[in-house]
This record gives C-alpha cells, structure tokens and sequence, in this order.
C-alpha cells in the first residue's frame, strides 16, 4: 500500500444553529451552501477532480460519537478497505463497520486523544451528478 492519507476530505463541527451558521457563511463570505454546508471542489496532483466537504452539525449530534469533541475531520484515502486492515493491525481502534454509498466509503477511527476521524474513499464523481 502506498499512500494512506492523500488530502482533506472534510471539516466538520457542532453549532448551535446550523442552518443560521450556513446563512451567516453564505452571506458573509460568499460559501454556495446547501443543506450540508459546501463543497469546495479542487484537481487533485493526478489532475482528477476532487471535493472537500465543509458542513456545521447541530450541536446535539451524536456523529462525531465517542468522541467528545464538537468537531470531526474526514480524510479522503485509498484503498480503504485494506488501511482499515492494517490500522488495525497497528493497534489503532475502529469504529464500527465500513460503510458503502454511491459517493464513496467510509470507516472511522479514534486518535490517541480519542478524537474520531471519518476515512473517506470517494467516488468524487457521483458528487457532480
């Protein structure tokens, strides 16, 4: 396995309103939210088309559960499925189970300060559509 980690996919973090917090970024500093928040679209150094997700959560979410923190960062990778495989094998503590959708897959982890970290392999281009 080469790479593990090849960008940022994602920063996410607890609000107390966050359907104002999009309106505020929105207005503010010109962010195209939707319902998530806002893609931010960037060429990877292959030249392909890739995404980075900027989304506020309501403050009572419980996604970024077991951890404390009222923020959450995604990595985009590759090969997910065996750096799960040899995360684990490192002694790095998974949370739950891979999860597939037409956009990619996912699986989470906990840092040695327990903050969760969502692991992303997209399919960028099902996020176009």
């Amino acid at each position: 396995m080469k790479k593990r980690v090849t960008g940022l996919g994602g920063i996410f973090f607890k609000t107390k309103d966050s359907k104002a917090t999009k309106a505020w970024y929105g207005k503010h500093l010109g962010l195209p939210v939707d319902e998530y928040g806002c893609t931010f679209w960037w060429t990877d150094q292959n030249g392909k088309d890739a995404s980075t997700q900027w989304s506020p959560f309501k403050e009572d979410t419980s996604y970024f559960e077991p951890s404390k923190q009222p923020f959450m960062i995604n990595y985009r990778v590759e090969n997910l499925n065996d750096l799960i495989t040899i995360l684990r094998s490192e002694g790095v503590t998974i949370v739950g189970d891979i999860q597939t959708f037409d956009y990619g897959k996912f699986a989470w982890i906990l840092d040695p300060d327990g903050n969760k970290i969502e692991l992303w392999e997209p399919i960028d281009s099902a996020l176009k559509k």
